[in-house]
């Protein structure tokens, strides 16, 4: 489709970075300072700080547009991680490192999110939206193929801060693509809002620079937080988990082939959990499926859980790598579903806040359970880091199970 190719790829190009950021400052911090706890601990305060951060940015882009919030968000997440290079190449105390990790988390924002919002602006057909969204996850997952080993290789073979610096090129260079060079395809914004204290109703006036302006009525309180929206907390609470699960096996991924005398091919086992995902959600997106989408939203979870219980008696490299493809299988058609669901129930001049959210939520959850993760391996050993991932996915698939119907109930009211 006309148009369509260009801000696809720009928005591959401004995220494709941001698979290096988490593994980059493990292994910088693990290797320039000798702790897994700081690593993860550095880890999770970009990953809580982007979560936060995220959230707010995504507001704001709904509110005022990518390109006047996105870009200059974008430089100062670059600034920051150029600091927190430096500061890890002079060797000043380790949590120093937190400052520059905090601030280029909390504008880094989510280009995943950018790009969704632009193809849910430019479709209307359901079945187009879905292979559009099942399209992202999977170019979400090639670049964490690429991303760790890249970060892996220029961390062991050329210097522990090296696995940082290419991602400050990609996001400078994407951003200034994706943000200011293709600013006609983004989603309109609101420019008025009036309400109608008497009715309860609010007018909500949409448009850019170069579009005039739609006006769509809602009934009461337009604003409300997005998470009020029916549907949304279950959503989240898992993906939230799942992130927890993320973060925890990306720090014992490191610890575990550092044990095992292979620390150079930490990024292979990474790369082989998005290349089950990224196969899994071409796949999926490829088809037009008739089942009710909450049930297979839930049924990604359940494998997803029932995949990473093997991580446990892995012992080898090949068997990490196994376990990792098979359960990345679930990893793109849950999120493909998760964010298809999002754009159901949510408003559209608050899409882009709604798929944040579940970027937030992923951020959040990495950022606690690498934390949690890089404690309990330094006080036990790299295998309580997949203990800890198998028991949250677990916890994940409970819920969802739980949740199923509530969300059945809100996707249907809101069809």
């Amino acid at each position: 489709m006309p148009g369509r190719l260009a801000f696809c790829l720009a928005g591959f190009v401004a995220r494709s970075g941001g698979a290096m950021v988490g593994i980059g400052m493990m292994l910088m911090v693990s290797m320039m300072y000798g702790s897994y706890g700081w690593a993860g601990a550095v880890a999770a305060a970009n990953g809580l700080a982007w979560a936060v951060g995220n959230a707010i940015l995504a507001r704001l882009v709904d509110r005022y547009g990518q390109n006047r919030i996105m870009l200059p968000a974008t430089v100062i997440s670059a600034v920051g991680l150029v600091a927190l290079i430096l500061v890890a190449w002079f060797r000043v105390p380790v949590w120093w490192l937190l400052v520059p990790s905090i601030v280029s988390g909390a504008t880094a924002g989510s280009a995943g999110a950018m790009v969704r919002a632009r193809w849910n602006h430019a479709l209307g057909n359901d079945a187009q939206l879905q292979a559009a969204f099942a399209l992202e996850s999977t170019l979400d997952e090639v670049t964490y193929i690429v991303g760790p080993m890249v970060a892996t290789v220029l961390a062991t073979m050329v210097h522990p801060t090296a696995g940082l610096i290419t991602p400050v090129g990609l996001a400078l260079l994407g951003g200034l693509w994706f943000y200011h060079g293709l600013r006609a395809s983004q989603p309109p914004v609101r420019v008025l809002s009036v309400v109608d204290e008497r009715a309860g109703d609010a007018t909500v006036r949409t448009g850019t620079a170069d579009t005039p302006p739609d006006v769509v009525r809602f009934g009461r309180t337009p604003d409300r937080f997005v998470l009020a929206f029916g549907g949304m907390v279950p959503i989240v609470i898992v993906t939230t988990l799942f992130g927890c699960t993320f973060g925890a096996i990306d720090i014992a991924v490191v610890a575990g082939t550092t044990a095992m005398g292979s620390r150079p091919l930490a990024g292979v086992v990474l790369a082989a959990i998005s290349l089950g995902s990224a196969l899994a959600g071409l796949t999926y997106g490829a088809r037009n499926w008739k089942s009710p989408l909450p049930r297979r939203f839930v049924i990604g979870v359940v494998a997803y859980a029932v995949a990473l219980v093997f991580y446990v008696p892995s012992h080898t490299v090949l068997l990490l790598a196994v376990v990792g493809f098979l359960s990345g299988l679930a990893v793109a058609p849950t999120f493909t579903n998760a964010n298809t669901l999002v754009s159901q129930l949510v408003p559209k001049h608050r899409l882009t806040e709604g798929f944040a959210w579940i970027g937030t939520s992923i951020g959040l959850g990495a950022s606690v359970g690498s934390w949690l993760s890089g404690h309990l391996i330094d006080a036990f050993g790299y295998q309580a880091g997949f203990i800890s991932s198998a028991t949250l996915a677990i916890a994940a698939a409970l819920l969802a199970l739980a949740g199923v119907r509530t969300l059945s109930r809100h996707a249907v009211a809101a069809a």
